[in-house]
């Protein structure tokens, strides 16, 4: 062959297609879609996750105030409406009641007959007593007769003698029949004593028959029906009462507060009160501190503060719930306490913990933002903490999906 064919043989034609490699292109082009759709669905999580707003409840961080113009509570504490006049009534013998003449809410005064006792046996005794005390007297009068005809006979006799007429021992005779008498005569008065006294007391067992108010107040509770037996101690298991009916001084109602030891502090006596029923929540009643009762609550630490309200209605009932706030006390008072405390007022499902801490959740726009907090003192539903601003909007029950940055929507304020 020659060397021109040769040459010719080696030319590369350009309008040849170059031919394909199955292999290692298949792979590449593999890849490079896998790649592809993995981005696109990260791509796209990321869009639906920022996108996707959580629905939220909000509330408003408050001041820990009274009002805008009144004075600044220094301290909150919750507790109940209680009476220190209270009694259940009971019979003070065991008996079967006969009637009872009382209801729930009823006024009654003091001295009120509340109910009787079957008394059939109490007046036969009193009857019995008071026939005694007569027969007892019948005795004396006859004693006393019989003494002063002695007495008249031994003056006779003192006046025979002088004249001979009877012997000296006649008048003995008759002075120690006086003597005797006069004995007897005492000892009888003692007898009518005592037999008075019987009278007395079997008046006195007939009188526990009839059950009467202690005081004047308002019934509670009735506990018993007519044909019930009760006693004034438990007795016959559950078939005996041991009481009639249970009786408040509503002008004794005052208030019962448990304040952490950590504040009592703030608390000193005759200090201002403001005291909002939970049944009234915009209901304010003014009232003071009565008294610090010196001891405190291992278990709860907190120690227990008696609060009167200045102000009576019948709206108030015992064993109420009610949130107290001690207000500041003047400038320059004897007895000036610690200044208000620092922080906002926030209702207490909006504290969360997250990673072992405190957190409160925040809207800015529509984004919820973490806040690590600090909290202090608890009032009632809410609960002061440091770390918010006051009148920030605070997420109520976060939710676990809801984090640092993600988009909400807001619910209308609750208040």
């Amino acid at each position: 062959m020659e060397k021109s064919d040769l040459l010719q043989q080696l030319r590369i034609d350009r309008n040849e297609p170059a031919p394909r490699v199955r292999g290692a292109g298949a792979w590449v082009a593999g890849v490079l879609v896998a790649l592809l759709l993995a981005g696109l669905a990260v791509g796209g999580w990321w869009w639906l996750s920022g996108a996707k707003a959580v629905e939220v409840d909000v509330a408003t961080a408050a001041a820990p105030s009274t009002g805008n113009s009144g004075p600044l509570a220094v301290l909150q504490a919750t507790g109940y409406v209680t009476a220190r006049r209270q009694a259940t009534v009971s019979a003070q013998i065991t008996g079967t009641l006969t009637d009872v003449l009382i209801e729930e809410g009823e006024h009654v005064e003091q001295g009120q007959v509340l109910a009787h006792l079957e008394n059939t046996a109490q007046k036969a005794q009193l009857a019995q007593a008071q026939a005694g005390y007569k027969a007892a007297q019948a005795q004396l009068a006859q004693v006393t007769a019989q003494l002063g005809q002695s007495r008249r006979d031994v003056a006779r006799a003192e006046e025979l003698v002088g004249r001979k007429l009877v012997s000296k021992q006649a008048v003995e005779l008759a002075r120690t029949q006086v003597e005797a008498q006069s004995a007897q005569l005492e000892s009888q008065r003692r007898q009518v004593e005592v037999a008075s006294a019987g009278v007395d007391g079997a008046q006195v067992q007939l009188d526990y028959t009839t059950v009467r108010a202690p005081f004047a107040g308002v019934v509670i509770a009735k506990a018993a029906q007519p044909g019930e037996i009760v006693s004034p101690l438990s007795a016959g298991g559950g078939f005996t009462r041991t009481g009639v009916g249970t009786i408040v001084d509503m002008d004794s109602l005052e208030v019962e507060v448990d304040v952490n030891e950590s504040y009592i502090n703030r608390v000193v006596a005759k200090q201002g009160t403001e005291a909002v029923l939970d049944a009234y929540p915009d209901w304010k009643i003014p009232g003071h501190v009565i008294a610090i009762i010196p001891t405190a609550d291992r278990g709860k630490a907190t120690v227990k503060v008696r609060v009167a309200l200045d102000q009576k209605d019948a709206r108030i009932v015992p064993d109420m719930g009610v949130r107290v706030s001690f207000l500041e006390a003047d400038k320059g008072k004897e007895g000036a306490i610690a200044p208000p405390p620092q922080g906002a007022l926030v209702p207490a499902n909006t504290i969360v913990q997250r990673d072992g801490k405190s957190v409160v959740f925040t809207l800015e726009g529509d984004r919820a933002r973490m806040r690590t907090v600090a909290p202090g003192q608890t009032y009632a539903d809410q609960r002061l903490v440091e770390g918010i601003a006051i009148g920030a909007r605070v997420v109520r029950d976060p939710p676990a999906e809801l984090v640092d940055g993600a988009r909400t929507i807001a619910k209308p304020l609750s208040k």
